[in-house]
């Protein structure tokens, strides 16, 4: 159960760009392949193949979050405490006087 929880599962936000950028130039290419083959040999269902090929390659290049996908990650700010907004510089909550 240690190897499942040790997947990394998240992309940064440059990598989500990459990947949805090669993503449409895989399916665009497949797609202008495909059309110029099926209509080169008069079989639309070749032009579907084709096309479906180029789904299931960018599906495989992209979804996964592979290390190319995952190289800035974000630098969050620590944790802060949650009562440290509510108080006021004599130590007591903030808010309307009754």
């Amino acid at each position: 159960m240690n190897f499942l929880q040790a997947i990394p599962t998240h992309m940064d936000f440059e990598g989500q760009a990459t990947a949805e950028k090669l993503s449409r130039i895989i399916i665009t290419l497949f797609g202008a392949v495909g059309l110029v083959w099926g209509y080169i040999i008069q079989q639309f269902s070749q032009t579907v193949y084709i096309l479906g090929a180029g789904f299931v390659l960018a599906a495989l290049i992209t979804i996964p979050p592979w290390p190319m996908y995952r190289r800035k990650p974000l630098n969050w700010q620590p944790a802060r405490d949650g009562n440290d907004g509510n108080l006021n510089k004599d130590g007591l909550k903030k808010g309307k006087k009754k």
